[in-house]
């Protein structure tokens, strides 16, 4: 028996499962600037068979004062939703969203989070799905609800309060704990911040763009390339030490996946990321590009 997918998956081995009720395909497309856009480019047109997920809604918890932007829901609520878009432990969940799978990982790294491995990101997203001549439908998709059991693998994240910690214990630059920061080069500087209020990043965190575990089409690169960068990354040590971060933890979990495609596993989410850091005033923030250690 071929095994199921757990990381990625080709949209025409998808394609041969549309009609499968055993598996459950979820659109994820989103756009931070414009948060109503995934759920009208669905209802436009999507995979046939898919249900969407709203990043704010669905596969986020409600912020607070001291939270990021997108924190995470509670795992009874979590279980809730998965539930609702009909997914049980036997079901095969694959993700996609408009390309490259920023967001689609968001929702991969939330049901390993609950114990639920069957779940694969569309390599390529609806983009490579297209470009493959697969079928897109506007007709509404629906599934029959299930009851989904799962508990939370804590030993997946690490808390601010970890991630303070380290570096006060100077673990960053020692390279004990590899703080791995997702955003964009510029904004990790400092040097263009249109999201969040504060610009810069956290002292001693090393920098790998998510946009740097794909090519120009939104595809994952070959696990030979994406191991080979994200050994630069780490230069020596074990994927164990990363914490992943980002804007609000969910490009975080793009690089996440890209650590199990490349097979180094292990890394852990900050799940707040640089939204929550910059919540708390007595956080130090670094300016200026990543400096070598």
């Amino acid at each position: 028996m071929r095994a199921m997918p757990t990381t990625l998956i080709e949209p025409q081995d998808l394609a041969g499962h549309l009609a499968d009720p055993q598996w459950a395909i979820i659109d994820c497309r989103f756009d931070l600037a414009r948060p109503d856009w995934g759920a009208q480019a669905w209802a436009a047109g999507h995979i046939p068979g898919a249900l969407y997920a709203h990043l704010d809604r669905d596969l986020s918890g409600p912020r607070t004062p001291l939270s990021g932007r997108h924190p995470l829901p509670s795992p009874a609520v979590l279980a809730a939703t998965f539930g609702r878009f009909g997914i049980d432990a036997t079901v095969q969940v694959v993700a996609y969203d408009q390309g490259a799978g920023a967001f689609a990982a968001r929702l991969w790294w939330l049901l390993r989070w609950l114990g639920h491995s069957q779940v694969a990101v569309l390599n390529g997203g609806l983009a490579a799905w297209e470009q493959a001549g697969l079928p897109v439908s506007a007709h509404p998709a629906t599934r029959a609800p299930r009851r989904f059991t799962g508990s939370a693998d804590e030993a997946m994240l690490a808390s601010g309060e970890e991630v303070a910690a380290a570096v006060s214990a100077g673990a960053l630059d020692s390279g004990a704990v590899l703080l791995v920061d997702a955003r964009s080069a510029d904004r990790f500087a400092g040097d263009n911040e249109s999201i969040d209020p504060v610009a810069g990043h956290v002292p001693g965190a090393r920098n790998h763009p998510f946009t740097g575990n794909h090519d120009a089409g939104g595809r994952l690169l070959p696990t030979s390339q994406l191991r080979g960068a994200w050994q630069q990354t780490l230069r020596g040590h074990p994927p164990q030490q990363v914490i992943a971060m980002c804007g609000s933890g969910v490009t975080a979990c793009h690089n996440l996946l890209a650590l199990e495609v490349a097979g180094l596993p292990g890394a852990r989410l900050y799940a707040g990321s640089w939204s929550e850091w910059i919540r708390d005033p007595s956080h130090a923030i670094a300016r200026g590009p990543e400096t070598a250690r």
